[in-house]
């Protein structure tokens, strides 16, 4: 759980940091939510990369997650804003299973 935290904020602040950095960014709230979202999506995902989980728990919580990060952009921002929140989420969580799958261990923890 610790790494996974460790993965989750290193994600979110190297996210924003290059947003903030090499992006003009208008909305700084707007940048460290995506940044949230995508810290979330590699902590989740080394999270969830155990033989523990089954692929459809793998599958429901990531969905839960997706769907706890448009509430909180639609309360906080706009649902139109909230939107790319879940495709960077989305597309890094699939990327971590991609890379694992190249390995012989399909694991990226070991």
């Amino acid at each position: 759980m610790q790494k996974a935290l460790i993965y989750f904020t290193l994600g979110t602040v190297v996210s924003f940091l290059i947003n903030y950095f090499f992006l003009s960014s208008e909305n700084i709230g707007l940048e460290f939510y995506y940044a949230i979202a995508f810290g979330a999506a590699w902590g989740i995902a080394y999270y969830l990369d155990t033989p523990n989980f089954t692929l459809a728990k793998k599958l429901g919580l990531s969905f839960v997650v997706m769907a706890i990060l448009v509430v909180a952009g639609t309360l906080i921002f706009k649902l139109e804003l909230a939107i790319p929140s879940i495709l960077k989420f989305s597309m890094v969580f699939v990327a971590y299973y991609v890379i694992a799958s190249f390995r012989a261990t399909k694991s990226l923890r070991k």
